[in-house]
Parts: structure tokens; sequence; C-alpha cells
């Protein structure tokens, strides 16, 4: 099956926004999708990015901005007529209808000719690997099985664009793993352009060519799954990031891209990768991977050292994660190769390069109402 209907080059959404009864849920998307993109509308429950999705598959009106595809407006284009496949959580399967039949529908609704239908009905199925299950019942399928339906039901149509609704979160994790495979493999021997939301970050960096975060319908940062993963642009993409180790400090000094602070885990020096001033307040953020526990007769890294108790150790097969207590009652979260034991008291340490600075939540609240502010001021 190829992808031909419908191909563009280039998706935009400028200054899009919704909101609900005087709640704003997503306030200026602007963002290019190039075709053949894999993109992920990453953040947590309540972020905006079912909100975007729902925007771009025409069943939410915009409350503000335009969407247009090579450059011809397609936000006040009927749903049924924008050429999207649409994949949702629950599936949305016809408990009826066979597994054909299902995928079947959206030919029939466009009446495209029986023996056409019946020829991409056939390559669908052989795609999602569902061969031998046409004449089944959704209910007689697994989950894997309903979820493979439902992606054969949305690039049948040969969309010029599919949009995902956290398409595996009813999932287990080994389906889940096996579903993401599956749809990135459909993504590029198809040739799609794909919209994919998701609140889970390892989803969507396994996945996605380029990842879009958001918090309070706004977006926080857009880039590669490598530049989101490596430099996060401040504490809230760091936390979905993976940096589970967020305290908040003091600090002391600051010389070009690097600050000493001052806090609950002690004096450290960290990566400014924000700006921040000295004696104003920071928010430290450090991976559990890169807390290191010292040992015996060696030297921390770059002078860092974190003084802790040993509180939790869990096997994770390669390694050990470890939940440390420091003096102030804080919890680390640390990687291990070997399972330190509980109450002992140990030193951790980071390269200061890993331990990244960034403005303190206060003074973004600070930021925040200043924008709210600016635009009621108009």
């Amino acid at each position: 099956m190829a992808i031909s209907a419908g191909v563009f080059e280039t998706l935009e959404l400028r200054g899009v926004g919704r909101s609900f009864g005087g709640q704003v849920a997503l306030v200026d998307l602007d963002l290019t999708i190039r075709a053949g993109e894999f993109i992920a509308l990453l953040g947590p429950s309540g972020c905006g990015k079912s909100t975007a999705l729902n925007c771009l598959a025409g069943l939410l009106p915009l409350t503000h901005g335009t969407i247009t595809i090579d450059d011809e407006r397609v936000d006040t284009v009927p749903s049924e007529r924008r050429g999207f496949g649409m994949v949702f959580q629950n599936y949305a399967l016809f408990p009826h209808l066979t597994v054909e039949k299902n995928i079947a529908f959206g030919l029939q609704m466009r009446k495209v000719p029986r023996a056409e239908i019946r020829r991409r009905v056939a390559e669908a199925v052989a795609l999602v690997k569902l061969d031998g299950h046409e004449k089944k019942l959704p209910g007689q399928l697994s989950g894997g099985q309903q979820q493979r339906v439902a992606i054969a039901r949305a690039v049948v149509l040969e969309p010029r664009l599919v949009l995902m609704d956290e398409p595996l979160s009813n999932l287990d994790a080994k389906l889940r793993l096996e579903m993401r495979m599956e749809i990135r493999r459909l993504h590029q021997s198809l040739g799609l352009t794909t919209v994919y939301v998701t609140h889970d970050q390892e989803e969507a960096l396994s996945m996605a060519d380029r990842l879009v975060v958001l918090r309070e319908g706004r977006v926080q940062q857009v880039g590669t799954p490598e530049e989101l993963h490596n430099a996060p642009v401040n504490w809230h993409v760091a936390d979905f990031m993976g940096y589970r180790n967020l305290t908040d400090v003091t600090v002391v000094t600051v010389d070009g891209g690097q600050a000493v602070v001052d806090g609950g885990l002690g004096r450290l020096t960290a990566a400014a990768v924000q700006e921040v001033r000295a004696g104003g307040p920071a928010r430290l953020a450090i991976r559990p991977e890169d807390l290191r526990i010292v040992a015996p007769g060696a030297q921390p890294m770059g002078g860092n050292a974190v003084p802790a108790r040993v509180a939790v150790v869990e096997y994770h097969g390669r390694e050990f994660a470890v939940g440390a207590l420091t003096a102030d009652g804080t919890t680390l979260h640390v990687r291990s190769d070997y399972p330190p034991q509980v109450g002992e008291e140990v030193t951790l340490t980071v390269d200061p390069a890993r331990a990244r600075l960034y403005r303190a939540a206060i003074e973004d609240g600070l930021d925040a109402r200043a924008r709210e502010l600016e635009e009621a001021r108009g």
C-alpha cells in the first residue's frame, strides 16, 4: 500500500489556541510539520496535547490561530474533508462488525468501488499482521489485535496525516513495546506523516522524529529526542525527561556557564542552563543515572560530594535503583551497578556538567503572571 492521496510538503499551525468557558487549554501553538515526520505531543494530563490533536482533527474549532497545508487553510474545513486518519485511545471499533468490515467502513462511506475496497482492506490486514482474523468480531480479539484493527482502519484511507491519541495506554507493558515497534514500522514503510499524543516520555523518545513538550497549554520545547533528552531548556522539560532529582537551591556564585549552589544537598557545582543570579533561588536537576556512589578511596567528581543514607534498594536487572536520604530528609534517586546495604552511609557524587541548574519555580511563576497581565492589557 502506498500513501499517495493528498500529498503535501508542510502543515503549519500558527498561533493555535483553544479555550473552554474562559479556561485556556492551549495557547499560541506554533509548529511546522514536514511530510513524512513523526511528531509526538508530550506532557502530563491537562497540558493541552489532546486539545491540540483534536483541533488538528477538526473535532474542536479553534479559538485563535490558523492551520494550513501548503499555505491552504484547513482549520475551516469540516473534519471529514481534511483527509486525516484518527486512531483513538479506546479503539472505537464497531463491536457488531468483523475486522474486515471495520477496516472497510471508511472506504464504503467514501463510495470507493467494491473491488478497490477488497484490495485495500486485504493489504491493510497484511500490513498490521492480522491475516486469519478477518472474520472475527472485535470482542474475539486481544487488546493488541484490536489496536491493530484501529490502525488499519486509519491507514487504509491513505490519509495525508495520521493522528494518534494515546493509542497504547490500554495495553500491558509487553504489548506496548511490540506496538511501538509496529507503529514506527508502519510509519516508515508507508511514508506516513504522524502526530502522536502520549504522556510517556520513553514512548515518545523511541518513536518520534521530533517532540513537542507542553505544560499548561504552552509549548515548553520542540526538538529531536536527543535534544530534549540531553538538553532540556527548563526544569519542567527536565522533570518530564527523567531528571527525577529536582531540588530547590540558592545560587552562591556564577562564573560563565557554571554556578556554585547551596541547599539541602550541601554545596555543589552545577552547569547553569538558564540565567541565574548570585543570591537568588534556582532549581537543580540531576538524572538518577548521573548520581554515583563514591567507591572507597575514590574522589567525588568536581568536588561534588553528598552524604546520604541508603533507604531503598530495588533490583532492575542490569542495575539497581537506590533511594538515598540526605541529612535534611531529601530522597535522591540513584542508579548503581551493585546493591548497597539498606542503612549504609554513602557519599554520592555527580559530574558538574551533568548537574543542571534552572530558574526556580517561583521565578517561573512571576514570569507567568507577567504574561497574564500583558495579555489582559491586550
